[in-house]
């Protein structure tokens, strides 16, 4: 039933939940001890929204195989959205024991353990997230954030230039650029970061205050 499966993925990367739902029933029905029809269909239903739903179809599909990595991924998104990062990361964390290997988990991961105030132990993951995908802005962009945090602030600025370097308009990296050059009492660089940054996003208000603070340090009006 593999083409039930690839047809329903296609109608659901093309929005039309509605048909991939057809597709993803019909290959649970030809197929029913295989997972990947489960997991499919779990994804859908979160997709929609539908997520009390979606929890029941991914722990079916784990009862079927234990090793069901995009499983453990499907939940750990869940819990993600739901701000639940402790169960969120203990999700991740087997999605990639079980041998998950993309970039989306990594960063997932690392993004929850931030979120529990864990930076150093989501720096290893953020790493990979952007080594696996040297074009994910955010994932450059939360790596930046980690270093920062850590007070590698070396380091976070050549991160925060790879995000402008691919996304001109981000706000947040330019204001950040503004912050480290602002520690490393670099004011008259920092002023210039803040101001691009109130530039693509006028109402930017740590932006705004950065750049007063700036003004007075050079004694600007």
């Amino acid at each position: 039933m593999e083409n039930k499966n690839t047809l329903g993925i296609q109608y659901m990367r093309d929005g039309n939940y509605e048909e991939a739902v057809k597709c993803f029933h019909e290959a649970i029905e030809a197929n029913p001890d295989d997972p990947v029809g489960y997991i499919n269909f779990g994804n859908v239903l979160a997709a929609v929204g539908e997520e009390e739903k979606a929890i029941r179809f991914f722990q079916k599909a784990l009862e079927l195989d234990e090793q069901a990595a995009t499983a453990y991924y499907g939940l750990g998104s869940i819990y993600y959205n739901r701000q639940q990062f402790a169960q969120a990361k203990d999700m991740f964390e087997q999605a990639i024991q079980k041998g998950l290997n993309d970039s989306d988990v990594f960063f997932m991961l690392g993004m929850s353990l931030m979120f529990l105030e864990q930076p150093r132990l989501a720096l290893p993951y953020l790493q990979r997230a952007a080594e696996l995908n040297e074009h994910d802005v955010e994932a450059l962009f939360q790596l930046g954030l980690c270093l920062a945090q850590l007070e590698f602030v070396d380091e976070a600025m050549r991160y925060f230039e790879r995000t402008i370097a691919l996304d001109e308009h981000h706000a947040d990296a330019c204001y950040n650029l503004g912050v480290a050059h602002a520690y490393k009492d670099e004011a008259q660089t920092a002023l210039q970061w803040f101001t691009k940054a109130l530039f693509i996003q006028p109402d930017h208000l740590l932006a705004g205050h950065g750049k007063k603070l700036m003004e007075q340090a050079l004694g600007q009006r």
